[in-house]
């Protein structure tokens, strides 16, 4: 696949057309929903700055996160609930929730680039990329939405359920998580399916 550079602009082949990014967080958690964003940018207004969410600090996301609500033509936020994820898998999860997403827009792309190797099983034409996130504006328009929505989401858990630390490890499989799981047991926001917690539940 020819390489696509990360631009503001529609990419060429598609001039004329509403281009959406759709990018998901949160596939390794032990706990919380898996988070998907879409996005379609305006070419007239473009945003400075725009990268791979894991690569921008916390206060650099929050501030894209406003200006891509702002001036982007459409951007949504979608989500597979933890239940989804233990019922049908992580994978199937998180294209759910990428399709969710896509669907939510306030337009309707005529083509979508999605994050990683697989596209959902949708009506929509479009094209997987890997690392998108890092290649495609748009793309990574929506891994910043989805990481903001998810980290405040996981911050505000950490208020519903104290002493898991979901408020500086975001579910993710840390020491300090893993210790205060086999400490306090899963939670209601636990993942049952993924083997920390599955090992603990037996």
């Amino acid at each position: 696949m020819q390489k696509i550079a990360l631009e503001f602009s529609l990419d060429e082949r598609h001039l004329g057309t509403l281009v959406a990014g759709v990018d998901e967080v949160g596939r390794g958690p032990l706990a919380g929903d898996v988070v998907a964003a879409a996005v379609i940018l305006d070419p007239e207004r473009p945003i400075s700055g725009l990268a791979d969410s894991k690569k921008i600090s916390a206060k650099r996301r929050d501030t894209l996160a406003l200006e891509i609500e702002e001036v982007a033509i459409a951007s949504a936020v979608a989500r597979a609930s933890v239940d989804e994820i233990d019922s049908i898998n992580i994978l199937r999860a998180s294209l759910l929730a990428m399709t969710r997403a896509a669907l939510a827009l306030s337009e309707s792309p005529g083509y979508v680039y999605v994050d990683g190797n697989r596209c959902p099983d949708w009506d929509f034409s479009s094209e997987a990329v890997i690392k998108g996130d890092s290649r495609i504006a748009s793309i990574a328009a929506a891994s910043i939405l989805a990481k903001v929505t998810r980290d405040r989401e996981m911050m505000a858990m950490d208020e519903i359920y104290p002493g898991y630390g979901f408020a500086q490890h975001k579910g993710y499989p840390t020491p300090t998580h893993l210790a205060a799981l086999q400490k306090l047991g899963p939670c209601l926001i636990h993942r049952k399916s993924f083997s920390p917690v599955a090992r603990l539940l037996k």
